[in-house]
Formats: structure tokens, C-alpha cells, sequence
């Protein structure tokens, strides 16, 4: 992907230097909600005293950077092994595990910008892992055959518009409760639908996926040395009104017009979620497109990668949404491991299980959230 590595080095220096160039503009919006709160030591009021945490918000949770890391693995491995629940993981990691959740909420009524201040930043900072998964399993799945990327590229192109406008017309208006309600609903409505799929009605319409998962299992189980890059996706023809490729023998067409449709909803909705769009691009991958699963990981990862690119940066440049880079330093490490074992271990799962693992994890975020956000009921842990 870069020449060199002076060629990385300048880049990530250019990266570093717009960042450190736009922070005074996100550290005053952040003074700016820090000081809207009352002071004291109750919830919901800043204690000057206490020891800095997120943020470098007084009297913040303070993350143990190991918990980061290691959770971050987990995002990592199952955003590059399903193309989809990084965000929606990482989003559970800051909100539940690391408990921001909980400390935004407590300045529901007594500091409503510093409420949606923090919910802002929990938005952008699982884009961030999500992003960095993306980049390092698109690269891994296109050298092993498995990305398709006209249908990436079409996805991806037109995910720019929504990945903008909805950052834009939301960022300082949503509070954390709403938030966590329509996230919940969303995931719900997901795992319900992929798990009609897994019927042997919904399971009828899938019969080239399943073909051409079968031969790509087969050449796994075979234990042979198979060149499964050689046997990847070749793209036959491509026009204006339909694409045509093959996977392992199997052919597959697509109206590209489609997914340019698809993927600007898509992006707008996983902007405004604060997610990668991996879980609405799977099912849209699968239904629409009918790829395998073989296949859907990595071109959904290339089409999150360009919607995560220019959402993070409507975020951070055009909202000033600031981020506490510690915390984010560390569990970029982990989403780089995760990624990286990823694409290597999901060849050994089954495609149907790799559906199922999926739909569990769907339905648990759903019922979880959607009860917690909208009912205001803890049902499940």
C-alpha cells in the first residue's frame, strides 16, 4: 500500500501535525462544557479536586489502559472476522464496560452540553477503532481474494454524502439516552431479520452463496496447499447497469446502481449510531448482493473504511469533538492484533456459523439496549 516506510513515517507526522493544529478548537468546546456543570462532589457535578479520568474531565472514569487494549482485541477480531460489530462492540466497551455511559448520564439534568459532549466523543472514538479495523482488513482480504471491490468502492463512494450531512445536522443535539435507545433498536431489528435468513425459507434464496462457500470450505478441509487467492474474486465484466465476477468457480452479478443508493443510507445511519455500518452492511451484502459470507467480511470492511474516513473527520473537524487519545493509543494497538488474526482464523468457521455468531451477538446488544435506552429497564448484564 506505501512504498516505503518514510513514506508512512511522513504521513502519520502530517496526521499527527493537523491534529495537535485543531486541538485548541476541541479542548475549548470541551472547557466550554466542562464549566457549564456545577461544581461539587455529587453526581452530575464536577469536583475540581478529583483526579482527571476520560476527557481529562475531574472526577472522570479513569480506564486501566490494559482493559483497553485487550477489549480493543476482541473489537479487532470480530469487526475483520464478520465485517460488522466493531462499532457496535467498541460502543459497548465505552459506553457499559468502561463505564462512560454511566458518567454521561449523570449530567442529564444538571449539564446537558457536557451530557451530549461525552456522547459525542463516544460516537467518534468507536469510528476510530472500527476505521483502523477496516484499513487493516481490507488490505488482508483483498490479498487473499476475498473483497469484491467494485461493490466495496460503490458502497463506500456514495456512504460520503451520509457520512457528512448526519455528523453535521446531530453532533451536540443527542442525548445519551436516546442514543443508546435507537442503537439497541437498530441491532434488534437486525438479529431478528438475519435470523428469518437462517430459516429454510430464507435460506432458499441463498443458493449460489451457499454453493460457493461450500467449494471455498471444501479447499480449506482438503488440508492441500490451495492458492485460495487464485480462486478469489475475478471480476468477468463490469457496465454501468451490472457487474459480473466469480468466487471459487461461482458466478455472481450486481446492478452497481444499487449499492450507490444503499450505501448513502447505510452511512448516514451508522454516522448518526456513532458506528462502522458493518451490521447493516452485512445483511445488505448478503440479501441483496446474495455474496457468502467468505466474502462479505472483507468488501464490507473496505466500504466501513471510507464511510468511517470522512465521518471522523466531520466529527472532530467540522464539530470540534474532542478525544482522549491515551485511552484511543492504546486500543488502536488492539485493534490492530484483532484485525490481524481475524481474516487468518474466520477461513476455519463454518459460513453458517459465522451467520450465527453474528445473530447472538445482535440479538444480546439489542434487547440489552433498546430496554436500557427507551424503557429504562437493565435486563440483561
Amino acid at each position: 500500500m506505501f512504498k516505503s516506510k518514510k513514506s508512512l513515517l511522513m504521513l502519520a507526522f502530517t496526521v499527527m501535525a493537523v491534529l495537535a493544529f485543531m486541538e485548541p478548537a476541541w479542548a475549548q468546546r470541551l472547557q466550554e462544557a466542562i464549566a457549564s456543570a456545577p461544581v461539587g462532589t455529587e453526581p452530575g457535578h464536577i469536583n475540581p479536586e478529583a483526579p482527571t479520568g476520560f476527557l481529562g474531565i475531574p472526577g472522570a472514569p479513569n480506564v486501566n489502559l490494559l482493559l483497553g487494549f485487550a477489549w480493543a482485541v476482541w473489537v479487532g477480531w470480530i469487526f475483520s472476522t464478520i465485517g460488522a460489530f466493531g462499532g457496535i462492540m467498541a460502543g459497548v466497551g465505552h459506553i457499559t464496560v468502561f463505564g462512560f455511559g454511566s458518567y454521561a448520564s449523570s449530567f442529564k439534568d444538571t449539564s446537558p452540553t457536557l451530557n451530549k459532549l461525552v456522547t459525542d466523543s463516544i460516537r467518534v472514538s468507536n469510528q476510530w477503532l472500527v476505521g483502523t479495523s477496516a484499513a487493516i482488513s481490507s488490505f488482508n482480504y483483498w490479498r487473499m481474494g476475498r473483497l469484491v471491490l467494485p461493490l466495496a468502492l460503490a458502497l463506500g463512494l456514495s456512504s460520503i454524502a451520509g457520512a457528512s450531512l448526519i455528523p453535521w445536522l446531530t453532533a451536540g443535539k443527542i442525548s445519551l439516552k436516546a442514543y443508546i435507545g435507537y442503537f439497541g433498536l437498530f441491532v434488534l431489528a437486525l438479529g431478528c431479520y438475519l435470523f428469518w435468513e437462517t430459516t429454510p425459507k430464507g435460506q432458499e434464496s441463498k443458493k449460489k452463496a451457499k454453493e460457493a462457500a461450500k467449494a471455498f470450505e471444501a479447499s480449506i478441509k482438503s488440508g492441500s496447499k490451495v492458492d485460495t487467492a487464485a480462486m478469489g474474486v475475478k471480476v468477468i465484466s463490469f457496465a454501468p447497469n451490472k457487474c459480473v465476477f466469480t468466487f471459487f468457480g461461482v458466478e455472481f452479478s450486481f446492478n452497481p446502481l444499487i449499492p450507490l443508493v444503499g450505501g448513502f443510507f447505510i452511512a448516514g445511519l451508522a454516522s448518526f449510531l456513532g458506528v462502522g455500518g458493518g451490521f447493516l452492511l452485512v445483511p445488505f451484502l448478503t440479501s441483496v448482493a446474495g455474496l457468502p459470507m467468505y466474502l462479505v467480511a472483507g468488501t464490507s470492511a473496505l466500504a466501513v473504511l471510507i464511510s468511517m474516513i470522512t465521518s471522523i473527520f466531520t466529527f472532530m473537524f467540522v464539530s470540534n469533538t474532542p478525544i482522549f487519545w491515551p485511552l484511543i493509543g492504546a486500543e488502536l494497538v488492539g485493534i490492530f492484533v484483532g484485525s490481524v488474526i481475524g481474516p487468518r482464523t474466520s477461513k476455519y468457521i463454518p459460513d453458517i456459523w459465522l451467520k450465527r455468531l453474528f445473530i447472538v451477538v445482535a440479538m444480546y446488544v439489542g434487547i440489552k439496549y433498546t430496554t436500557q435506552g427507551l424503557f429504562g429497564l437493565k435486563i440483561l448484564p
